[in-house]
């Protein structure tokens, strides 16, 4: 055999095998565009649906972005999934900008093309503007591009204090996590009139106060429709608030049917008729985007 004859081996350390870590992405793979605050505007007048998903590492991060999904949320749910507590109070913003880092990494690996949120922790946005701004300065050196913090009226001023400094934001409305206790439970919210009528002005005020996404959850369904249909520049991402919301959002670890304990009622486990993580993924997107999930009579209330 001729030295022309032999079969290179690829050196150590190239990408031509990668064992405990992320490939880069195939030059046969289409390369998506990039998803801005720019484009989710144009996908809500277009009427395209919003598929967002939580990750919190670099892996799943970069397999999320290949199967399609829009928006990737480093949620502060990662204290109960990740670190086992019973609420998401105690998650720190220290813990949070290095999930928001690894997640970043993931998708600068993969190229991909998701747009990155990242929650703001209990306790890191509640003193004033200035405690909002450093700690959001914090989660986008780490690589957010949208940051994303709980809470109605009461944080107008702080939304638009960040988004008149160039930092896009997304609220979070109805059963607020962080605040769970004073909430009495994980509870739907906005099932009287009072309760819908005060979800409504506060979702009108944060699109005032510059809000791009606006995260609702377990709310009636028929209420977050009626409040997607009034949003002018907004887009409403629903969980467990129905199917008439701009988009969707689910916390990995239940669409991927891995949650221990009770299932919520607005999940579904696409992985029990897939074979792979990639593929559990796909078939989430593919299902928010045309509409048959979530399914109102299942998933909602």
């Amino acid at each position: 055999m001729t030295t022309s004859d032999k079969k290179e081996t690829p050196a150590a350390g190239t990408e031509t095998a990668a064992p405990y870590g992320i490939q880069s992405r195939s030059a046969d793979v289409p390369k998506r565009k990039k998803v801005t605050t720019v484009r989710l505007a144009d996908m809500r007048r277009q009427g395209e649906k919003i598929a967002m998903l939580t990750a919190y590492d670099a892996t799943f991060a970069a397999i999320e972005d290949a199967a399609g999904v829009d928006c990737i949320l480093v949620g502060d749910s990662l204290g109960m999934v990740c670190q086992g507590k019973t609420s998401t109070v105690g998650v720190s913003l220290d813990e949070m900008v290095y999930h928001t880092r690894c997640v970043a990494k993931g998708l600068e690996k993969a190229d991909g093309a998701a747009l990155l949120v990242a929650d703001l922790p209990f306790g890191s946005y509640h003193q004033s503007r200035d405690q909002a701004m450093a700690s959001s300065v914090r989660l986008m050196e780490a690589g957010a591009q949208m940051i994303k913090l709980e809470g109605g009226d009461w944080t107008t001023e702080v939304v638009q204090f960040l988004v008149e400094r160039g930092v896009p934001v997304c609220g979070h409305l109805g059963l607020t996590p962080q605040t769970v206790s004073a909430l009495g439970g994980f509870r739907v919210q906005g099932k009287d009139d009072d309760g819908a009528a005060k979800l409504m002005r506060d979702a009108k005020a944060l699109e005032a106060a510059g809000a791009s996404l606006l995260v609702l959850e377990m709310i009636p369904a028929k209420l977050a429709a009626d409040l997607t249909s009034q949003m002018q520049t907004c887009a409403t991402i629903g969980i467990g608030a129905g199917s008439g919301t701009a988009g969707q959002v689910l916390v990995m670890h239940d669409m991927l049917g891995i949650n221990i304990g009770r299932m919520p009622k607005f999940v579904r486990n696409f992985m029990s008729d897939t074979d792979s993580v990639l593929a559990a993924f796909s078939a989430y997107v593919q299902a928010v985007k045309d509409g048959t999930f979530p399914e109102d009579a299942r998933h909602s209330w």
